[in-house]
Parts: C-alpha cells; structure tokens; sequence
C-alpha cells in the first residue's frame, strides 16, 4: 500500500487496522493484552462494584453525516462516561464496536483514533478490546464504558423521595439549539454563541468530577439524554412519584439566553431538548449543605430546580406564578 493510501485512502484488512490504529488505545490497559487476545482481563478494587453502560451512535441520527470525526469519538466516549458519572462510578476501560461505511477513509478513522486517545489521557482510562466490521449501511459506532463505584454507592434511578430537592448541572438547552444551527433552522446568533451551542451539541461535558462525589448524597440520579422533563419522568416512574419544577430556574448559559431573548419558542429545547448530558439528581433537603459542597469540590455549576412530590402526580413544569405550562413534547423519543 503507498503511503498516500495508507494516511489518507482506502483502509488495511481488519487485523491491520487493529493494529495499527487501535492498539495505542489499548497500551496503558495491561489486561487488554495489546488487543490480541479475544477478551480483556479486569479485576474491580477491593471493596468495589463494577459499573457497565453502552451507547451506540448512528451517522444522520446521533451525529451528522459531515461532523468532523473528532468531534464524533469525543461524542461517543463522553456519553458513556456521562452515564458513568451519573452512577457516582469513576471511568476505568472501555470496549469499542466499529461498523465502519464504505466511504469511511483511513484518514477519517485515524483522526477518529488520534481524538479518544487524547479523551483517554483526559478521563484517565483505556480500551480494552472491542470488534471492527464493515457495513454498507450508515457508520455505526458502539462503546461499552466500565467503571467502579464502592460498594453500595452507586446512584439508582429510582431513589428519589417525596420532599427531595431536585438539582441539575451545568447548563440546559444548549446541545439541541447547536442542532438546529447545524440543520440551518436558527439563525442570527453571533459567532461566539453559534460555535458554543454546537460544541454542546458536538462535544458533550461529562460530570465525571461531580458524579462520584454525591454518593452518600444523592438518593437519585440520571444523565440529561433525552431531555430535561422526560428524563426526569424516569426518575419519577422508577421511584414512583411525582415531580414539580420552577421554569424560572431552569440553568441557561448566556448564549442560550440570547438565543430565546430572539425567539421565546425556543424554550421548549431547555426543558425537552436532548443532548445535554448534564447530571439530573435528587437529594434530601437536609443534604442541601453537601450538596452545594460537592458541587464547589468538583468545579461544577449545581441549580436546584425543584423537588419531589407525591406518588401519581407527574412531572409539571410551573411558570413564577405556580401555574402549569403545557409541553407538545417532553423530551427525545427513538420510537
């Protein structure tokens, strides 16, 4: 193969391109066995459990087709290290599934590589193993994350209690209105606030400083996925209660201010927009104290948006006035 095709062309066979392009990944990872073998080895530390998740993204569903790629192995990677975050557990390997399209070129999938090794030395893990197929459908990309949490520690879905405080982090709404300026349907927003909001969409945040620290606090806790309200109707089923939550506290960043001060409809992508991957929990109102300390201790904005109620009432969202805004959607829906 010349050395154009081998930077930029047409791709080696499959146990070369492991090779070549994915072992590195693999090279703090002892047990991964340089991607040799046909399993990994994984031992959790004393008096930890082991935390799984997995998330597959599809090019023109999960990421368009024209993102660059190290835009789509930081998406990949930080929406599994997102959910770790949300269990309290802390990232240790991860397993790596490519079905890679036809018109994927090596160049494209070694800046693909070159991205999650560099969110590896950031996160503080490796790969472990994983497969590499081709498909004549859409490039289809799935990553299983592993992490420990000590025993008994990991945060559920289905803690929260009626009198919880409920709290968000960061900031909301602003992955889906990087969507819709990437889909060419928001316009006239300046420079600065058009690449924040589609870094947010591109390139999520993990709570991986945060997550760890509300264990022992925390009595619920999810990642914002599918958007802020139905995603908190997953806590809610799980714990089987209620949710009340004040629009006027809803975090926003300044560029989703701005965006919303234009156009007041765009604040259904706050409370049902997807792709913040901020960490939605519950907690005590006596831990309000640990809370607000964990959040100091992890460098991570925390708002409180509302609190827990009672078994059967749902999830409202209420204007200043305590009245009940109605919603078209609450949040992302695959089907």
């Amino acid at each position: 193969m010349a050395p154009a095709d081998k930077a930029e062309g047409k791709r080696p066979d499959e146990f070369t391109l492991i090779e070549e392009v994915f072992a590195p990944l693999a090279a703090d990872a002892p047990g991964a066995f340089a991607l040799k073998d046909d399993a990994a080895l994984y031992r959790a530390g004393e008096g930890c459990e082991t935390v799984l998740t997995v998330d597959a993204i599809v090019a023109g569903v999960h990421f368009l087709p024209d993102d660059p790629p190290e835009s789509v192995a930081r998406k990949l990677l930080r929406v599994n290290l997102s959910d770790l975050a949300a269990k309290g557990a802390i990232p240790k390997g991860y397993l790596l599934v490519t079905a890679w399209a036809d018109e994927t070129s090596l160049g494209w999938i070694r800046r693909f590589a070159g991205a999650l090794l560099e969110d590896q030395r950031r996160y503080g893990l490796a790969l472990w193993g994983g497969d590499t197929v081709r498909t004549t459908g859409p490039l289809t990309l799935s990553l299983t994350a592993i992490g420990e949490v000590s025993a008994g520690a990991m945060l559920p879905r289905g803690g929260a209690l009626e009198g919880d405080d409920v709290y968000v982090s960061g900031a909301l709404g602003g992955a889906a209105l990087g969507l819709e300026l990437l889909r060419g349907k928001l316009t006239g927003l300046g420079p600065e606030d058009a690449d924040y909001l589609i870094r947010r969409y591109r390139e999520p945040d993990p709570r991986s400083t945060l997550g760890p620290r509300l264990c022992g606090i925390a009595s619920a806790a999810l990642d914002v996925s599918d958007g802020l309200l139905a995603d908190l109707g997953h806590i809610c089923d799980a714990s089987g209660k209620g949710a009340r939550i004040e629009r006027d506290r809803l975090p926003l960043s300044d560029a989703a201010k701005r965006a919303i001060e234009r156009d007041s409809s765009l604040f259904s992508f706050v409370a049902g927009g997807g792709d913040d991957y901020e960490i939605l929990f519950t907690a005590p109102a006596a831990m309000a104290g640990q809370v607000k300390a964990a959040a100091t201790e992890s460098a991570v904005a925390v708002t409180k948006i509302g609190c827990i109620s009672g078994a059967g009432e749902g999830v409202t969202l209420v204007d200043g006035s305590g009245r009940s805004i109605p919603l078209k959607q609450l949040g992302y829906r695959h089907f």
